[in-house]
């Protein structure tokens, strides 16, 4: 069962369901606006990447944070995609982060693209 995130009910009254595609899409998004330390019972889940609010926009702080992500990425989603590549652009006050993988269940590629402003 893949919940659908953010939880919600369906027309039924019972726990919404989402498709293999936007449920994993959910989870990397959840991983990347997630901060260290914010779950109890995993004070390693998450990017750290809303952290990063009151830095200074750089290509390095894009090159620093594209490590973190693939390592988040590779340790809490690993048992279901395959990290292809992580980048990290930093223009002006937004971050464009996109990932590309593999799910490892259908070995289908795919991309998960976000923007975050800081």
């Amino acid at each position: 069962m893949n919940i659908s995130y953010p939880f919600r009910f369906d027309a039924r009254g019972r726990t919404a369901e989402d498709s293999e595609e936007n449920h994993i899409k959910s989870l990397i998004a959840q991983l990347l606006l997630t901060n260290p330390g914010e779950r109890v019972n995993r004070p390693t889940f998450g990017s750290g990447v809303l952290r990063l609010v009151f830095d200074a926009n750089s290509p390095d702080l894009a090159a620093a944070l594209q490590t973190s992500v693939q390592a988040s990425l590779q340790q809490w989603l690993s048992d279901r995609i395959a990290v292809n590549d992580v980048r990290i652009e930093a223009n002006g006050n937004v971050l464009n982060i996109s990932i590309r993988y593999t799910v490892r269940r259908t070995l289908q590629p795919d991309t998960a693209t976000f923007q975050v402003t800081r």
